[in-house]
């Protein structure tokens, strides 16, 4: 599998901009209280879009990153497994959650994303992504959820 590299994508400013811009106006009409962004590169695509739709900001990391009480997930990758974590106190009951990344590709981080968010009592209104590599079936195990990608290799 190729990787795919976003760093030319955020070092542009226009290109940067537009994403940003296209990704808010995907979600213009969902309701949402808080933007979730995977680590680390969904940090970067995250924070602007809370910003840009005026609603917070929450960082998911990987096990053992956060200084407070946390929930874990652990999930399945291609080559092995991982863990991801959260704030106990980051999503609260009813809050609708805006998850965002830079990619979707098998679609396991952002899977155990979801169970988070919903583990904690939170709404996934829906995903988004710069790019979805759709030979690798991501999108599949989203169903049920709003999946906005911007670009599908």
């Amino acid at each position: 599998m190729t990787f795919r590299d976003i760093t030319p994508l955020l070092g542009d400013a226009e290109g940067f901009h537009k994403s940003i811009t296209e990704l808010v106006h995907r979600f213009g009409d969902v309701p949402v209280d808080r933007v979730l962004g995977m680590e680390a590169r969904g940090f970067i695509i995250a924070a602007p879009v809370a910003y840009r739709i005026g609603a917070g900001f929450i960082p998911v990391r990987k096990a053992g990153k956060l200084p407070w009480a946390v929930v874990r997930e652990e999930y399945q990758l291609e080559y092995g497994s991982d863990k991801l974590e959260i704030h106990r106190d980051a999503i609260h009951p009813g809050e609708r959650i805006l998850v965002i990344d830079d990619v979707l590709a098998t679609g396991g981080t952002a899977a155990a994303t979801c169970r988070l968010v919903e583990a904690l009592g939170g709404v996934v209104v829906g995903l988004g992504f710069l790019l979805e590599i759709e030979e690798l079936g991501g999108r599949e195990r989203l169903k049920g959820h709003l999946v906005e990608s911007l670009a599908i290799y």
